[in-house]
């Protein structure tokens, strides 16, 4: 019953796991390392060993010997060397990183068959085996990489100058044939996509291919190779162990930002490789790679004021921070290194929508010579973080300083009570402009951050009332600006708000007072028209509701004409209606006395038109009420 179980078990596990040249997992064995050597006859070979860290293990025997029959014949051993193997056969322990190494130098055809590494005495628990196989030929023959968990492994394959047209591959060796994993077409395998890289290199024919977060299923045998698996001679055997290093450190493999927030990446460097460049890059859908910041002072265009790098040579990392995070954002990153590929990571990033952990505003624009304070809101989570301003550039976002009694230039504060971060500029000056962060930090790493950007305003088109980052305005929110001066958490709009105040009443002053003496003077010269045409014809007189210039002389001239002729009376005879008939002399006169009217009527129509403009704009000019003009009849 137990064997049908175990055999339903071993169906149960996929193929290539089954004939697999590797241990899946260095938990299945308390001594592990890989399960077959190749080597080339007259080469050379290493075997590494993996013990556990105890320290007993550390300081116990370990040994190489060849199994025969039921006896393991004992090869190398911490101080011991078989006759026959001096000079040419040793081993190496290195307890630090917890395994020992086997070099075997001038391979002969002894030197094949299966061995067991271990610990203590020989074939009594702590051991593993290990089969030892060799060729002829140095192309048959795989070569062994030994990478640590979660790093990046990384191969060169040349194949020479008559292969630079021929399709580049690298493939992993499977039950039924080889698993393309990626090649020069862009075709890469799901389970490799965003941490592997093929990128061409010199000589001619050659390229390289990185692998990063290297993982326990990652274990196995792969071919590098020009043209296609199975038909083209030119390819080469890879053999690949995974082990665990604990003291190796385990960096994110997926980041999550919010949009508008940041994302924190981590790079692992050594810091004494102080002449290597630091790269990080974004992988293009299309294949290669954008480079977006390194540490000699490049930052792409279409990032400046998101991105920053800080060397941590503490712990060997480099910190690479982006900020204000947009959708298209969203890819794999990678930091590389023109020295150090084994150093080389990849993170993938996944922006989802949602409210960033620090908020304000991300543009002020502010006059030279003005106050001006920059605030940035946290969380409750925040509190008990460490808080920071920063100056961005090109090289990076460097501190500034806390604030200080009588310093000098911008300074940074905290107010705990409204949970802000301020920062302020008093005077600002031009060599302020520019990117400004606001961040967290716990421990030293860095956190959530967010940036801003400073504008100096000139000219008429200056802004007096800079958008600032909001907060709390009230007089009693309890700020203390830089010196004291204050406290409370006012941030101030603009400088000199009075006086800004009392520019906007004279500028409705003047408005109001030019277009009303501009009617003052169009009423002034319309009644110096009709005074003028009062004096050159003669007195006014009232006729009905409304005045006229009609002469008095030609009421005289009428009257004195009348008197003279008295024996021309008019007579009036209703004929059919209401009908004048006059004598020739009488006629002639009264048309004399119309022209006269009629000529007085027009002057009184043109003065009254003038008088109705000068009313109606009078009436529209004023801010309510009647109009002070009275009000004229039409004639």
């Amino acid at each position: 019953m137990m064997l049908l179980a175990f055999i339903f078990l071993l169906a149960l596990l996929p193929a290539g796991s089954a004939s697999g040249r590797h241990l899946p997992k260095a938990a299945s064995d308390p001594v592990f390392g890989p399960r077959e050597v190749q080597g080339v006859l007259g080469g050379s070979a290493i075997v590494k060993c993996f013990y556990p860290p105890t320290a007993v293990n550390r300081h116990d025997r370990k040994y190489w010997c060849k199994l025969q029959g039921t006896r393991c014949v004992t090869v190398v051993s911490s101080n011991y060397v078989a006759p026959g193997y001096e000079g040419r056969v040793s081993l190496i322990d290195h307890p630090e990183a917890e395994n020992f190494q086997v070099n075997i130098s001038v391979l002969g055809l002894g030197d094949a068959g299966t061995f067991q590494c271990g610990v203590g005495v020989n074939g009594r628990g702590l051991s593993h085996t290990v089969t030892v196989t060799l060729v002829e030929d140095p192309s048959e023959a795989a070569e062994l990489f030994y990478v640590k968990l979660h790093s990046t492994w990384t191969v060169s394959c040349s194949f020479g100058e008559g292969t630079e047209s021929l399709r580049k591959y690298l493939c992993k060796k499977e039950t039924g044939g080889c698993r393309n994993i990626v090649d020069s077409h862009q075709d890469i395998d799901p389970d490799f996509q965003g941490r592997i890289l093929l990128t061409f290199e010199k000589p001619s024919g050659t390229f390289s291919v990185t692998v990063t977060q290297m993982d326990w299923e990652d274990t196995g045998l792969y071919y590098c190779g020009a043209g296609e698996y199975g038909k083209d001679s030119n390819l080469k055997g890879l053999d690949v162990f995974v082990y665990e290093d604990k003291n190796f450190p385990q960096l994110q493999t997926k980041v999550i930002g919010k949009t508008g927030g940041s994302a924190t990446f981590e790079c692992l460097f050594d810091p004494l490789m102080k002449s290597s460049t630091r790269f990080w890059r974004k992988l293009r859908q299309e294949g290669g790679y954008e480079t977006i910041i390194d540490n000699i002072g490049f930052v792409n265009y279409k990032y400046e004021g998101r991105v920053a790098m800080f060397e941590n040579p503490g712990n060997k990392t480099v910190t690479v921070i982006l900020n204000q995070l947009q959708a298209k954002d969203e890819g794999f990153y990678w930091c590389m290194s023109n020295e150090l590929k084994e150093q080389q990571s990849s993170t993938e990033l996944k922006v989802v929508e949602g409210k960033p952990a620090l908020s304000g505003k991300k543009t002020v624009e502010a006059l030279p010579g003005s106050r001006v304070d920059l605030s940035c809101s946290y969380p409750c989570q925040y509190y008990s973080y460490e808080k920071y301003w920063c100056k961005w550039n090109s090289s990076g976002c460097f501190m500034l300083p806390g604030q200080q009694q009588g310093v000098a230039g911008p300074s940074a504060s905290c107010n705990t009570s409204t949970r802000t971060m301020l920062l302020s500029f008093d005077p600002l000056t031009e060599d302020d402009e520019g990117w400004y962060w606001c961040g967290v930090k716990r421990n030293g790493a860095f956190g959530e951050t967010r940036g801003v950007q400073l504008l100096l305003s000139s000219g008429d088109d200056a802004k007096h009332t800079p958008e600032l980052l909001e907060v709390d305005s009230s007089r009693d929110s309890g700020a203390v600006p830089p010196g004291g001066a204050y406290s409370d958490a006012e941030v101030r709009k603009g400088a000199a708000p009075e006086s800004s105040d009392e520019s906007r009443g004279s500028n409705t002053l003047a408005l109001v007072l030019g277009p009303l003496a501009g009617l003052i003077l169009i009423v002034v010269t319309a009644f110096a028209i009709v005074k003028y045409r009062q004096l050159k014809r003669s007195d006014l007189v009232s006729v009905g509701s409304y005045r006229t210039n009609i002469s008095m002389s030609d009421f005289e001239s009428v009257r004195d004409f009348s008197a003279s002729n008295g024996a021309k009376e008019i007579q009036e005879t209703p004929v059919g209606g209401d009908e004048f008939v006059t004598t020739t002399d009488t006629q002639e006169s009264a048309a004399d006395t119309t022209k006269a009217k009629r000529s007085s009527k027009e002057d009184a129509e043109l003065a009254y038109s003038s008088f109705l403009v000068t009313s109606d704009t009078i009436a529209q000019g004023s801010s309510g009420g009647d109009s002070a003009v009275p009000k004229v009849s039409p004639p």
